[in-house]
């Protein structure tokens, strides 16, 4: 079972939608992964793309987001996240946006709106993290200080960043996976 592992909505179990087309992140790599980013995001605008149950976007939102925005194209998925939010009375800061990660990209483009951590979990070995790493590069949402974390599968090539125009700072590795933190070069 899935829960959110701290802040204010700390314990609380979250649904997940059956079947293989989400993969939740698993408590210890949640937790990871918070560890490393702790500073970041109380006060942060969160941007939780490909979100499934939304587990990561609630956990910022527990810890101190200022709020999230929710990207996930499978519908059931998006009743899950509303629902998941609404049992977390985590709602209020939470927007959720029915549609792919790129579409997303797009509509949330020239709005003044910039975030400071962008997650992304697309599912492994479609190159959808490329798609969107292009997609963002043409992007206002994001300046030289939002972290880009992408979680992949842990042969996932990311030699191309630096031509798009990235920085890979880290990379940290886990048994099948692995959570890739890049940022936009400086001009």
């Amino acid at each position: 079972m899935m829960r959110v592992i701290a802040g204010t909505a700390r314990s609380l179990p979250l649904k997940t939608i059956e079947g293989k087309d989400t993969r939740p992140t698993t408590d210890r790599i949640k937790e990871t992964l918070f560890n490393m980013i702790q500073t970041r995001v109380p006060g942060a605008v969160f941007l939780d793309l490909f979100s499934g149950s939304g587990a990561i976007g609630i956990e910022a939102l527990s810890r101190g987001a200022e709020e999230a925005y929710f990207v996930e194209n499978n519908k059931s998925a998006a009743v899950c996240i509303r629902d998941n939010l609404k049992f977390t009375r985590l709602d209020e800061n939470a927007i959720v946006m029915e549609c792919d990660a790129v579409t997303a990209v797009h509509r949330l483009n020239g709005k003044g709106k910039v975030f400071d951590i962008i997650f992304m979990d697309p599912p492994y070995h479609m190159e959808w993290e490329r798609q969107v790493l292009e997609a963002l590069r043409e992007s206002d949402i994001m300046d030289k200080n939002t972290v880009i974390i992408v979680e992949a599968a842990k042969e996932t090539d990311f030699s191309y960043a630096g031509e798009l125009g990235y920085i890979v700072e880290k990379e940290k590795e886990y048994k099948t996976n692995k959570h890739v933190y890049l940022y936009k070069k400086e001009n």
